[in-house]
């Protein structure tokens, strides 16, 4: 796989994590008012601008793992998300301070040694937020990359899997297949609209005998995309966040308003604008990401190189 693929991703996902930092929590409404348009300071966190939060360290901490092993060790992974939430590993600034209620307990759990790691993430229906979503594109690409171009039922498994580090239920599950499946359209080069096309077609074929699927109707409805905003809720539920990110996708035509769309739909900013992002910067590329944002967004040269040994193991 092309590194600029890599790096597009992981700096699409990382940026517009970054917009959304100063803003999460904030009402849809008060940010018509005063909506984000460049990188901000202060705000929900009290983070200098540019400052990414968990949706970026989750991601890279499981990267780094993938890229030294050159597999998918899921014992490992949790090791690093344990680094990150115990010791500061894989952050901004040197503090975690953004950390889902859902995720903590996982990890914890792993670090009791108790259960094995996929059998730490909760399968309590009130435990579908986002926070394996927001880091499951790293076992997509190197999945897509092992699988010629394609994931199958198999793939498609592992990422279960990796999804149930810190997500178990079956819908936190099966949003994190049907965005992998959309993201490997992309990665074939389709366009957005194709993609997604696609990418919900195989989605219908590994998941439409499954009652769970029905929950995913809207994303198979033709007429999703025409959906009017006021439709469309930015919660950090994990259904919520995949349909914000995927509308935003498909109502766009360039990064910049892709993020800025994303964010100031308010609520779940950070996360909801990582995996939107995450998206746009395979199919647009790094270099569609204003420059004054990646010149603000901290630890840049981290995540470049985080990005380029990634891609040598694809």
């Amino acid at each position: 796989m092309d590194a600029k693929i890599v790096r597009g991703m992981l700096l699409g996902l990382a940026a517009a994590d970054a917009l959304g930092v100063p803003v999460e929590f904030e009402f849809r409404e008060d940010l018509r008012n005063n909506p984000v348009k460049n990188m901000r300071s202060g705000g929900s966190w009290g983070q200098e601008a540019g400052t990414w939060s968990d949706d970026t360290s989750m991601t890279i901490a499981a990267m780094e793992s993938i890229s030294r092993l050159k597999k998918i060790d899921y014992r490992d992974v949790m090791e690093n998300f344990l680094k990150w939430y115990e010791r500061d590993a894989f952050t901004a600034t040197d503090e975690c301070f953004d950390i889902g209620n859902t995720t903590r307990a996982a990890i914890v759990r792993f670090s009791r040694k108790i259960l094995p790691p996929t059998k730490c993430g909760s399968t309590e229906i009130n435990s579908n937020g986002n926070g394996s979503l927001m880091r499951i594109l790293p076992a997509t690409l190197y999945l897509y990359a092992k699988g010629n171009g394609k994931l199958n039922a198999d793939a498609l498994e592992i990422i279960h899997e990796f999804s149930a580090l810190t997500h178990g239920h079956i819908i936190s599950k099966m949003s994190c297949g049907i965005y992998s499946l959309i993201a490997a359209q992309l990665l074939n080069g389709k366009n957005i609209s194709e993609a997604f096309s696609s990418g919900m077609a195989d989605a219908k074929i590994f998941y439409g005998t499954d009652e769970t699927f029905k929950k995913f109707s809207r994303l198979c409805d033709e007429n999703f995309a025409a959906l009017p905003e006021d439709k469309i809720s930015s919660s950090g539920y994990v259904l919520d966040s995949l349909e914000a990110a995927l509308w935003c996708l498909l109502n766009t035509d360039n990064y910049k308003l892709l993020a800025l769309k994303a964010v100031n739909l308010g609520g779940d900013t950070d996360t909801v604008g990582a995996i939107a992002g995450g998206l746009a910067g395979i199919y647009y590329g790094a270099e569609a990401i204003p420059t004054e944002w990646l010149a603000t967004l901290k630890r840049r040269d981290y995540l470049e190189k985080i990005a380029e040994d990634f891609a040598t193991v694809l």
